[in-house]
C-alpha cells in the first residue's frame, strides 16, 4: 500500500511484477515465431506472400492501434484495458496455435497485434499511478525496461527449445499461462484507474490514427525487407498525408486522443524525439548483429541466440548504473552519456571483420545495448512524468508508436545502405566460373551466398564465402558509422532539450496517490 509520503509499498512491488510479465511475453513473440516459420511452413504451406503476413501483421496492428489504446485505457480505465488485453491475448495465442491454415493464422496473429497494443500503455501508465517517488518510479521503469529487451533476447531462445521438443503451435501456448497469472492477480495487486472528466471517445481520430499509421509501417518495412515498389513507396507519403489529418482532427476535437500542447512541453517532447533517434539507430542495427552470428560465424538460429544473451549482461549493469544515478545526476548528462556510451558501441562494430574473436561483436553489442536501454529507461520515466495522469496512457502510447516508427525506419534505412554496400563490394570480386544462378543469388543476399556455396564444386564454395562475408561485414561498418554519428546527434539532442531538468527530488512532499476509478 502506498505510504503517506508518496513512497510505494510491498503490493505496489509486487503489482510491478505483474506487470511485467505481459510486457516480457510481447517482446518475445517475433523471437519465438523466426524459430516457428520453419515449422509452419511445413505445416499449413503458406504462400511467400502468407508466409510474409503472418511474420508482419501482428507489428502492423500493434502500431496501428497504439494510440487509440492508451486513450481508451484513460478513459474505460487502465487496469480493465490492461485485463482485456491480456485475456485477448491468450484467447488470440490459442487460434494461433491450432490453427489450420494460413489464413487462421493470419487472422490469430492480426487479433495478437490488437491485444497486444493495450499492454504497452497500461503498464506504463498503471506505473506512472503507482510509483509516485521519482527514484522509485526510476527503478520501475527501469525494470520495465529490463523486461522489453529481455524478452527480446529470450525470445529466440525460448522459441528453439520449444519447437525442439514440442509442435510449432507450442510457440505460442507460451503465452497462455502468462497471460492467465496477470487476469488472476492482476484484480488483487495493480489499482484502477480512469481519468476524472475524460469525455467522448474521439472515434474519427482513432480511425485517422490507424489509417496513418498503418500504412506507414507497412511501407517502411516492406521497403526495408523486399526493397522498392510501387505499393509500398505509395503507402509512406499515403501514411504521412494521413498523418497530417489526424493532427488537425487533434487540434480541432474537443476530447482529442492525445492533447496536441504536451508537444509544446520540452521534456516530452524531447525525450520521444531522442529516444526515436536511438531505436533507429540500436534496431537498424540488431539485423547486422544476427546476421553477422549465423551467416559469417556459421551458427546454428539457437546458438546464436544463446550467445546474444551475453550482452544482456551490459543491459543489466546498465539499468542498475542509472538508477542508482537518477537521484544525483540531471537527466540531461545522464542521458547525454547513455548514447555516447552507446556511440562507443558502434565504435567497436566497426573494427569487426570476418574472422574477428567472437568476443569482438560481443563486446560491441553489449556496450551499444547498455547504453542505449538506460536511455530508453530514461525517456520512458520523462515521458509518464510530463504528462498528466489523466493522460498517461495516451502520452506512453505516444511514445511507443514513436519507438515502432524509428525502429521501422532503422531497419529500412540502415538495411538498405548495407544492402548496398554489400551488393557494391561483389562487382568484379566474385570468383571466376561461378554459375550465373549462384551470382544472382549471392548478390541478392549474403544468406543466398550460404545456400549455394555448398552446392558449388572444388574451392569455389570457400571462394564465394571469403568474397560475400567481406563484402558483408563492410556493410555492417557503414551501418555502424551511421548508427554511431545518430548516437552521437542523440546525445547532442538529449542535453541541449533536456539540460533545463532537475535532479529529481528524493520524497516531494506534493506526492499524493492518484485518484481511483470508481
Amino acid at each position: 500500500m502506498t505510504s503517506s509520503h508518496g513512497l510505494a509499498g510491498r503490493r505496489e512491488w509486487l503489482g510491478l511484477v505483474v506487470l511485467l510479465l505481459p510486457v516480457l511475453v510481447l517482446s518475445m513473440d517475433m523471437g519465438v515465431l523466426f524459430f516457428a516459420v520453419p515449422f509452419i511452413s511445413t505445416s499449413l504451406a503458406p504462400s511467400g506472400t502468407e508466409q510474409l503476413w503472418i511474420m508482419d501483421i501482428y507489428s502492423f496492428l500493434l502500431a496501428g492501434f497504439l494510440i487509440t489504446m492508451g486513450a481508451l485505457g484513460d478513459r474505460i480505465g487502465r487496469r480493465r484495458l490492461l485485463m482485456i488485453g491480456a485475456a485477448g491475448f491468450a484467447g488470440a495465442s490459442l487460434l494461433a496455435a491450432w490453427s489450420g491454415s494460413a489464413d487462421q493464422l493470419i487472422a490469430a496473429r492480426a487479433l495478437l497485434g490488437v491485444a497486444g497494443a493495450t499492454v504497452m500503455p497500461s503498464t506504463l501508465a498503471l506505473i506512472r499511478n503507482m510509483f509516485h517517488d521519482p527514484r522509485q518510479r526510476q527503478i520501475a521503469l527501469g525494470a520495465w525496461g529490463g523486461a522489453l529487451t529481455g524478452g527480446a533476447t529470450l525470445g529466440p531462445v525460448a522459441g528453439g527449445l520449444m519447437l525442439g521438443h514440442f509442435w510449432w503451435g507450442s510457440a505460442f501456448v507460451i503465452a497462455v499461462p502468462v497471460m492467465a497469472l496477470v487476469l488472476l492477480v492482476a484484480p488483487v495487486l495493480l489499482p484502477e484507474y480512469r481519468a476524472p472528466r475524460s469525455g467522448s471517445f474521439d472515434l474519427p481520430g482513432a480511425a485517422l490514427s490507424m489509417a496513418a499509421i498503418l500504412p506507414l509501417v507497412y511501407g517502411v518495412k516492406t521497403i526495408a525487407i523486399e526493397g522498392w515498389s510501387l505499393l509500398p513507396a505509395l503507402a509512406v507519403p499515403a501514411g504521412l498525408l494521413l498523418g497530417l489529418a489526424f493532427l488537425l482532427r487533434q487540434r480541432a476535437a474537443a476530447h482529442p486522443l492525445i492533447d496536441l500542447s504536451l508537444f509544446r512541453i520540452r521534456t516530452f517532447s524531447g525525450a520521444i524525439t531522442v529516444n526515436t533517434i536511438a531505436m533507429f539507430a540500436m534496431m537498424g542495427f540488431t539485423l547486422f548483429t544476427s546476421q553477422y552470428l549465423q551467416l559469417v560465424k556459421g551458427m546454428s538460429p539457437l546458438a546464436a541466440a544463446l550467445w546474444a544473451l551475453v550482452p544482456s549482461v551490459g543491459v543489466g549493469a546498465a539499468v542498475g548504473t542509472g538508477g542508482a544515478l537518477a537521484g544525483k545526476v540531471r537527466p540531461a548528462y545522464l542521458m547525454a552519456g547513455g548514447f555516447l556510451i552507446g556511440a562507443v558501441g558502434f565504435a567497436v562494430m566497426t573494427q569487426v571483420g570476418p574472422h574477428s574473436p567472437l568476443a569482438l561483436i560481443l563486446t560491441g553489442a553489449g556496450v551499444l545495448a547498455a547504453g542505449s536501454v538506460g536511455t530508453m529507461t530514461l525517456t520512458a520515466e520523462m515521458v509518464v512524468s510530463a504528462a498528466p495522469p489523466e493522460q498517461a496512457g495516451a502520452a506512453s502510447a505516444t511514445s511507443e508508436t514513436a519507438v515502432e516508427l524509428g525502429s521501422s525506419l532503422g531497419i529500412a534505412l540502415l538495411g538498405a545502405a548495407g544492402a548496398a554496400v554489400y551488393r557494391g563490394g561483389l562487382d568484379d570480386a566474385l570468383p571466376a566460373g561461378l554459375p550465373a544462378g549462384a551470382a544472382r543469388a549471392a548478390q541478392d543476399t549474403l544468406g543466398g551466398a550460404v545456400s549455394v556455396a555448398g552446392q558449388l564444386p572444388g574451392g569455389l564454395g570457400g571462394d564465394l564465402l571469403a568474397v560475400t562475408r567481406s563484402a558483408f561485414t563492410d556493410g555492417l561498418h557503414v551501418a555502424a558509422v551511421v548508427g554511431l554519428l545518430f548516437m552521437v546527434g542523440a546525445s547532442v539532442l538529449a542535453y541541449r532539450l533536456l539540460r533545463h531538468l532537475p535532479v529529481p527530488a528524493a520524497h516531494p512532499k506534493q506526492a499524493r496517490p492518484e485518484p481511483a476509478a470508481v
